[in-house]
């Protein structure tokens, strides 16, 4: 991957364990001009902490400040799932609702309890999505 297809963060190790890495990424001043800022999603948040797994060629300790990169594809495809398949499915629901004639409150309310079902899918497919989310560290 060279640097344009990746998004960048520093970030600091804050859990160390057999497995797997916890990192804290604080989202800095320059996100707010970067290009990829919509891939990567930090420019919402101050504060982000990422489970990446341990790369076992190398020691961390807590504390330690890291480099974690990340294909930008792959921060699309993150925002697809949690940003542009919900609000398509939010309106489709919502606009079917009231070509069916609902009354307006009840079709809001039936378009936000049809995510429900999306968002356990989500999380019960959690592991699977976990593997498909590359994350390099340097």
């Amino acid at each position: 991957m060279n640097s344009k297809e990746t998004v960048s963060h520093e970030g600091i190790v804050t859990k160390v364990t057999d497995d797997e890495l916890e990192i804290k990424i604080l989202a800095q001043s320059a996100c707010a001009a970067c290009h990829a800022k919509s891939a990567c999603g930090m420019g919402e948040q101050a504060e982000k902490i990422l489970t990446v797994p341990r790369p076992t060629d190398r020691a961390f300790s807590l504390n330690q400040r890291v480099n974690v990169k990340m294909a930008i594809g792959q921060g699309n495809r993150a925002a697809i799932l949690a940003y542009l398949i919900p609000i398509v499915l939010l309106l489709g629901v919502l606009f079917v609702c009231l070509g069916l004639g609902m009354n307006e409150g009840l079709a809001a309310l039936v378009s936000i309890v049809a995510l429900i079902p999306y968002y356990i899918v989500l999380y019960l497919r959690r592991d699977k999505l976990k593997k498909q989310f590359e994350y390099t560290i340097e």
